[in-house]
């Protein structure tokens, strides 16, 4: 008898489906991204519908009137041996215009305040980048106590500089 002759002999382990499950798992993707799609593009996920090019777009808030009242400039002394010499600092103070003469009369209040705030603080803290945000509200806050309530908006920092 040959090998032709035989009988096919069938294997007694089941053959494996290997590409079901990535079949599958492609089906059920593409399935999940449409919901997906459909869920957010129709507002069902907080995602709203698109508009389109030419539509109008929503008006611009008008801007309040301000005033601002330039501070002298500082020039802060660094402790020896830290590498740097001094800071120099100025600002300005964004107010109502009602306010501008108020806070005017209050500058070298301000000013003192702004400098016994920023010796005190380290030199680490100065030389760090993302702390200038964090040194920003802390002497804004502290601007508007000498202020008073409702006076003064915001503090803009014009010069921030360690020699």
């Amino acid at each position: 008898m040959t090998a032709a002759d035989l009988p096919p002999q069938e294997d007694d382990t089941p053959r494996k489906k290997r590409g079901l499950p990535l079949i599958l798992g492609l089906v059920l993707a593409l399935a999940g991204g449409g919901g997906g799609f459909f869920a957010v593009s129709s507002g069902m996920l907080g995602g709203g519908t698109v508009e389109a090019p030419g539509s109008e777009a929503p008006a611009m808030p008008e801007a309040t009137p301000a005033s601002f009242v330039p501070l002298d400039p500082l020039v802060i002394n660094l402790p020896p041996g830290s590498g740097r010499r001094l800071l120099r600092f100025a600002a300005q103070i964004e107010v109502a215009p009602d306010h501008a003469a108020e806070v005017e009369s209050l500058r070298p209040r301000i000013v003192d305040v702004l400098n016994t705030y920023l010796r005190a603080v380290e030199l680490a803290d100065l030389e760090d980048p993302a702390a200038l945000t964090r040194l920003r509200a802390q002497m804004l806050r502290r601007v508007q106590v000498v202020a008073g309530a409702g006076r003064v908006r915001d503090l803009l920092v014009m010069e921030f500089v360690l020699d």
